[in-house]
C-alpha cells in the first residue's frame, strides 16, 4: 500500500519493508538527458531489489508521463490535453492537464484510456476545486460529481486531497492518493498524521503516494491495525485490488522491463502522430479584418519574413510544464524535436530569407522591410501550483516538440480544425465563467472556431473591437 520516490529507494528499503510501488516524481530521472536503457536499468534494479523480498512480490513502477513520457531524453513529446482537446481526436483540473471546460468533450476524450491501460487523472473534482486553487476543495453534490467530473471508463483514480466525504469505489485499479495527498488534507500540512492515515485509508485509498517518510507512514498504518482502528479486512480489501493489478499486468510473470518496442522512442511514426496532433490542436480565432481579405495561408515565397516571440525558437518553452522537469524547462538542449523557426524553415522557399530576432523594436521592424512577420508568445511553462495566478495569461498548451505542426497550417499545407477547447472570457470579473452558465458572454466560446477561414463560426470582429 506504500508508494515511494524514486530518490529514497533503495534495495534494503524494497526488500526489507516490502514497498508495493515506486513514482518518479517531476523531473526525476536516473541523471540529467536520461535515455531510456538508463531507465530500464534503473527499475531492472529496483525490481530485483523487491523480488528479494519476504514474499517476492514485484513492485509496480509509476511515473508522469504527462504529454509524452517526458522525461526520457529524446521521447516524443505531444501537446497537453487541453490542446489535444482542441482536436476532438480521441486518439488523443489543472487548466492544460484537462481536455476542456466542456464535460461532453472530456467524455469524448476519454476513449483513449483503456489504450492507454492509463489511470483517469487528476483526481476527481480537481478541475472544480474553489476559486480554481490548486488542492483547493472541491464543494460539489454527488450528482454534480457524477455528472461533470467523473469519466465512465476509469481504470484508476486519484483522489483529491479532501478525501473525506468517502464516495463509493470504482471497480478496477486501486485508488491511489496524489503526491503527499494525505498529508495535505490538513493544514498546515502533516498535523496529526495518524489521524490523516486513517482518514485517507477509511476513505477508500488503497494505495499511499507517501512518497518520502516511508517508515512513519508504515508505523502508524501497523499502529491502527494492532488498535482496531483499521480492520485487517479493510487493508486485505485495499491490498487485493492492488495484487490484481500486478497479476493482470504480467508482473509476476514477467517483473523485468520488456524491451521489444524501445527502438521505437522518438521514432518517425510518434514525431508523425505527434506533428499531426500539433496541426488539429491550432484554433484560428481571426483570419484579418474581414473575409474577403485572409492573412493565412502565408506566401511561402516572400523574399524577407520576421520571425519573433519568446517561444519561436524555445523547445522547452514550447512544450510547457512537465516536460523533462516538473515546472518544464527553458531552451533547446533538454529534448530532441523541431522548434517553430525550424519547422518554418522547412516549410519555406529556399529563397525566402527568415530573420529571426527574439524581442524586436520598432526602429528594426520598419527598417528592414519584411513581407509579414510571424509572432509566437505565450506563457512561459509551468505545473499546479506554479501556475496558480490571479493575472491574466495567455492560455496556450504549446506544440509541443513538433513545430513544424504549426508551419503545417499557417502556410496552407492543412486547413485549421481545432475547435477551443476552454472559454476565452472578455475581463476576468466575469470568472467563473463556464459552457451552460446563466452569465456566460464570453469573447470567445467554448467549442469557437474559424471554418473554411470564414468569419461565419463566431462573430469575433464584433468582439475583437468590443475588447
Amino acid at each position: 500500500m506504500t508508494q515511494i520516490e524514486r530518490s529514497v529507494a533503495t534495495p534494503d528499503v524494497l526488500r526489507d519493508y516490502s514497498i508495493g510501488s515506486i513514482i518518479s516524481g517531476g523531473g526525476s530521472a536516473p541523471h540529467f538527458n536520461a535515455k531510456v536503457q538508463d531507465w530500464i536499468h534503473m527499475i531492472n534494479g529496483f525490481q530485483n531489489a523487491s523480488l528479494s523480498s519476504r514474499l517476492g512480490i514485484p513492485m509496480i513502477y509509476g511515473i508522469d508521463a504527462v504529454h509524452g513520457h517526458n522525461n526520457i531524453y529524446k521521447a516524443t513529446i505531444f501537446p497537453h490535453n487541453v490542446g489535444l482537446g482542441a482536436t476532438r481526436d480521441p486518439r488523443w483540473g489543472r487548466c492544460y492537464e484537462s481536455y476542456s471546460e466542456d464535460p461532453k468533450v472530456v467524455e469524448m476524450m476519454t476513449e483513449i484510456i483503456p489504450g492507454l491501460q492509463a489511470c483517469a487523472k487528476h483526481f476527481v473534482g480537481d478541475g472544480g476545486t474553489t476559486k480554481g486553487i490548486n488542492e483547493n476543495n472541491n464543494v460539489i453534490g454527488y450528482h454534480g460529481l457524477m455528472s461533470i467530473h467523473m469519466p465512465e471508463d476509469a481504470c484508476q483514480l486519484l483522489p483529491c486531497q479532501d478525501c473525506s466525504q468517502g464516495y463509493p469505489q470504482v471497480q478496477g485499479f486501486c485508488h491511489i492518493s496524489d503526491w503527499e495527498g494525505v498529508t495535505r488534507i490538513t493544514y498546515p500540512p502533516h498535523s496529526n498524521y495518524t489521524e490523516l492515515v486513517l482518514k485517507g485509508i477509511s476513505a477508500g485509498i488503497d494505495m499511499i503516494m507517501v512518497p518520502y517518510n516511508h517508515t512513519e507512514f508504515i508505523n502508524i498504518v501497523n499502529d491502527l491495525v494492532n488498535n482496531n482502528y483499521t480492520s485487517m479486512d479493510r487493508i486485505d480489501d485495499a491490498v487485493r485490488r492492488i495484487l490484481r493489478v500486478k497479476f493482470t499486468l504480467g508482473l509476476f510473470e514477467t517483473p523485468l522491463a520488456d524491451e521489444t518496442l524501445v527502438d521505437q522512442l522518438g521514432s518517425q511514426a510518434h514525431i508523425d502522430l505527434a506533428r499531426e496532433a500539433v496541426r488539429k490542436s491550432l484554433v484560428l480565432l481571426k483570419n484579418g479584418e474581414n473575409a474577403d481579405s485572409p492573412v493565412v495561408p502565408l506566401s511561402k515565397k516572400a523574399s524577407r519574413i520576421l520571425l519573433a516571440g519568446s517561444h519561436a525558437n524555445n523547445l522547452g518553452y514550447q512544450c510547457g510544464g512537465w516536460t523533462a522537469t516538473w515546472q518544464g524547462v527553458d531552451g533547446n538542449s533538454y529534448t530532441a524535436g523541431t522548434t517553430v523557426l525550424s519547422g518554418i524553415s522547412v516549410v519555406v522557399d529556399p529563397s525566402t530569407e527568415i530573420v529571426y530576432s527574439k524581442n524586436p523594436d520598432v526602429d528594426f521592424v520598419k527598417s528592414n522591410n519584411f513581407f509579414y512577420a510571424i509572432v509566437v508568445v505565450g506563457e512561459t511553462p509551468y505545473a499546479e501550483t506554479a501556475g496558480d495566478s490571479l493575472n491574466l495569461t495567455i492560455v496556450e498548451p504549446g506544440p509541443s516538440t513538433e513545430g513544424q505542426g504549426v508551419a503545417d497550417v499557417l502556410f496552407g499545407d492543412y486547413g485549421f480544425t481545432g475547435k477551443l477547447p476552454r472559454t476565452l472570457f472578455k475581463t476576468v470579473d466575469q470568472l467563473p465563467m463556464n459552457v451552460g452558465d446563466s452569465h456566460y458572454d464570453p469573447l470567445f466560446p467554448c467549442q469557437c472556431q474559424l471554418e473554411n477561414l470564414l468569419l461565419k463560426t463566431c462573430n469575433v470582429t464584433r468582439h475583437l473591437a468590443e475588447s
